[in-house]
């Protein structure tokens, strides 16, 4: 913008050609008049744009991959699902006038990299698998908070001749792909002597592999604790489960758009306060975690799914948000894990992609330091486990 936006040209010939010493007091006033006005733009706009930075927004965009049974918006067996069921991100910035979107995805983990993709969610909680794919597609996420982790059981039909993993060979297994189950069926294949390339596996979501499971157009099935209401009415048998062995289980982390990040600092920070108290809310209930699981009834599941899966854990570290040793040899083994299954192209490091400042920030103002304790890492899987 030139200075004759603001009037006529300032007659700067006048000044070099010499004139009155009153044209050039007149001459001087009008430049040093403009050098304000210049200033004054300057600092303004700086102060929009640090303004803007600590705006808030009005709308808190969240993704869930998965949906509950009958494809009900809730899912439970989780932090998220706490933070969602007790409506505490609601209750957060409801004075602040900003509304929360949240969004179940049948697609799960790969539906939220479309979402992330397409700018169109600010937070998720999702597996380990489908963030490391989103992460090495280039997509712009921060890993902000430990997410906990999902047992897993693989069933048969409750009439089925198959008694082990190894026996799974040329049968028809159904795996989400894609998801956090493709890496740990991989894991749990490879530990059996197999790959995928060995078995007949099919892309299946969670509804689809359950009810082609009871009605046996599937020899088996990888999944969590929603699939015991089968093997209760006598329609499936399960043959293989994870818990007692981390090595093989689901990861997840809480993860947030870089964007969201930079332009909402502060608003990701209390977002993160939010997951914290509901993993503290968690952790106290150690003792008697039946208001938890009642709480996670309203996904579909029964409150003896969670009993059974959750029984014999301690809860409080199971649902711990920290990004501790454990997360950190979890999701590197898994990104190395990614690329040597030709899940991802290529490898990349894991603490780059953290940006746990928020966390640390929220555990020292909030007193909850030493409320839980780090995990150390778990042993890589081995080449062969015993049968379960």
């Amino acid at each position: 913008m030139g200075s004759a936006a603001f009037g006529r040209a300032l007659p700067r010939r006048a000044l070099e050609r010499g004139g009155t010493n009153l044209e050039k007091i007149h001459i001087m006033k009008r430049l040093n008049i403009w050098s304000l006005v210049v200033a004054l733009l300057c600092a303004t706009s700086s102060a929009t744009l640090a303004a803007h930075a600590e705006d808030k927004p009005s709308e808190i965009r969240v993704a869930t991959p998965g949906v509950g049974i009958g494809n009900r918006p809730v899912v439970g067996g989780s932090t998220w699902a706490v933070v969602h069921l007790r409506g505490l991100l609601e209750e957060e910035f409801k004075a602040d006038g900003i509304k929360v979107s949240w969004n179940f995805l049948r697609g799960a983990g790969p539906a939220v990299n479309e979402l992330y993709a397409n700018h169109l969610v600010d937070f998720a909680a999702y597996g380990d698998l489908p963030s490391i794919i989103g992460r090495a597609s280039g997509l712009d996420t921060r890993v902000i908070a430990g997410g906990g982790k999902s047992n897993l059981v693989i069933a048969v039909p409750a009439d089925s001749a198959i008694q082990s993993v190894k026996e799974l060979e040329g049968k028809k297994f159904a795996i989400f792909k894609g998801t956090c189950l493709q890496l740990a069926a991989a894991r749990i294949l490879e530990a059996h002597g197999l790959s995928e390339r060995d078995v007949r596996a099919l892309n299946m979501d969670a509804s689809t592999s359950r009810a082609a499971l009871a009605t046996r157009d599937v020899d088996a099935v990888i999944g969590g604790s929603d699939l015991f209401s089968l093997r209760d009415q006598g329609l499936a048998r399960v043959i293989y489960a994870t818990k007692g062995d981390p090595r093989y289980t689901c990861n997840g982390t809480l993860t947030a758009s870089g964007d969201f990040i930079r332009q909402y600092p502060a608003i990701t920070k209390r977002v993160v306060k939010v997951y914290v108290k509901a993993a503290k809310w968690l952790g106290d209930r150690q003792q008697d975690p039946s208001e938890a699981f009642q709480l996670w009834t309203r996904s579909g599941q029964r409150f003896s799914d969670f009993k059974e899966d959750w029984q014999g854990e301690l809860i409080k570290e199971r649902a711990s948000p920290l990004l501790d040793p454990y997360v950190v040899g979890r999701y590197t083994g898994a990104i190395a894990d990614a690329k040597r299954y030709g899940l991802i192209r290529a490898p990349f490091e894991f603490q780059p992609w953290v940006d746990a400042s928020f966390l640390t920030q929220v555990l020292a103002e909030e007193s909850l330091k030493e409320f839980w304790t780090p995990l150390p890492p778990v042993a890589a899987p081995t080449a062969a486990i015993a049968n379960r």
